[in-house]
């Protein structure tokens, strides 16, 4: 008989419309392997999980509630094997401020940044003065728990605080120097070095829009333009990121590269796996088929992650 594999997709978070577009791709990719469905977890989903009885779960969820260690922890619990990491890495991961104090700790180096909770301080003059002080501007401003760049702005004097107020109902944001240069992002698989890719955006950065509409014709780049130690360097900083904070399957690093240093921004535990999306790029140029790529995550899912 063929195993079952429960694809769980959507979700509450803002990434729901690409979580759905992974889901579907790693369908097309499996359904003849597998008994599989697709589940969107919005309400009774531990009920449905429990009566399609899945030998395995493919998370492809994105964002909140599905990267952060919330639906993990329910499937630890089911004691049902599922892909990417686990509790500890995804809370990690999808907290900028966690991970930068590890990153740190760790000296990998990151953007400087500052921490601004709306909800304790409305008055934008302190944190404005606060920010030229320390970080100079221009600055970038992120909600501390989304991906897929959702509510990234770079700011300088003028926008900072119509911006800041666009986060007004965020707990907290993260405040960061900006860090101009070149957009490089590093695959780990498995515990291993799989690649890099460089973006070019035609827009002002790696936007939402620049990593998942065609029209934005953002360059993508195979292989990176790096002398072959820059590129060992940026490979094994991702590789370190990766082991310290906890990772499993596949993760997708990005950086900055500006005036010879590699600025890690985030480690991202569940990589998009659209038509666009960088990870089965960077395992092509590779030699690792859309195919064996989807079978790989599926072969290392595990309980205890």
């Amino acid at each position: 008989m063929k195993k079952k594999v429960l694809i769980l997709a959507g979700g509450y978070s803002k990434e729901r419309e690409i979580s759905i577009k992974t889901a579907k791709a790693v369908f097309k990719q499996i359904k003849n392997d597998y008994k599989c469905k697709i589940l969107d977890p919005l309400n009774g989903f531990i009920k449905e999980i429990r009566k399609f009885k899945p030998n395995i779960i493919f998370n492809a969820l994105h964002g909140r509630y599905g990267e952060d260690g919330y639906i993990q922890l329910i499937l630890e619990n089911e004691k049902i094997k599922y892909t990417h990491s686990g509790v500890e890495a995804s809370s990690i991961c999808i907290n900028k401020l966690i991970s930068k104090k590890i990153f740190n700790k760790h000296r990998i180096l990151s953007p400087k940044y500052l921490i601004y909770k709306p909800g304790l301080n409305k008055n934008y003059r302190n944190i404005f003065q606060q920010v030229n002080k320390v970080l100079n501007f221009p600055v970038v401003i992120k909600p501390i728990n989304e991906g897929s760049s959702v509510g990234v702005f770079i700011c300088d004097k003028k926008n900072f605080n119509s911006n800041l107020n666009k986060l007004k109902n965020e707990k907290e944001i993260l405040i960061e120097e900006y860090i101009p240069g070149r957009e490089v992002q590093v695959a780990i698989m498995g515990g291993k070095k799989l690649g890099a890719i460089e973006l070019v955006p035609k827009r002002k950065f790696y936007d939402y829009k620049a990593k998942y509409d065609k029209k934005a014709k953002t360059k993508h780049i195979l292989p990176v333009d790096l002398p072959k130690d820059k590129l060992k360097e940026v490979e094994n900083i991702a590789l370190r990121a990766h082991k310290i904070t906890g990772c499993k399957g596949i993760t997708r690093s990005d950086f900055r590269y500006n005036k010879n240093k590699f600025y890690l921004l985030e480690v991202n535990t569940q990589p998009g796996l659209t038509e666009l999306s960088l990870v089965p790029e960077i395992a092509k140029f590779k030699g690792i088929s859309f195919y064996k790529l989807i079978k790989w995550i599926i072969n290392d899912a595990s309980i205890n992650r």
